[in-house]
């Protein structure tokens, strides 16, 4: 990783340390994840980037998952 050095006004300074100091993150951390965010054109980046892409049809995915899978894909094993 690399180090950077920036200036930045007093009022921003104190900005950043009291929010990483309230959301528990370094100030780098914040950094971070500010000029992410910055990059993906103020969306913050999503951990799972496929998650939302399609609707499966089904309501109960959570809890019936085997019984979907089986349905779907057939028995482990089977062509």
């Amino acid at each position: 990783m690399n180090r950077t050095t920036i200036k930045i006004s007093d009022e921003l300074d104190a900005w950043i340390r009291h929010e990483a100091a309230r959301r528990g993150l370094t100030i780098s951390d914040l950094t971070r994840e500010a000029l992410e965010v910055y990059r993906n054109g103020g969306e913050p980046r999503r951990s799972l980037s496929f998650a939302s892409l399609g609707r499966s049809g089904h309501h109960d995915t959570a809890r019936s998952i085997e019984e979907i899978l089986e349905e779907e894909w057939g028995r482990p094993g089977r062509s």
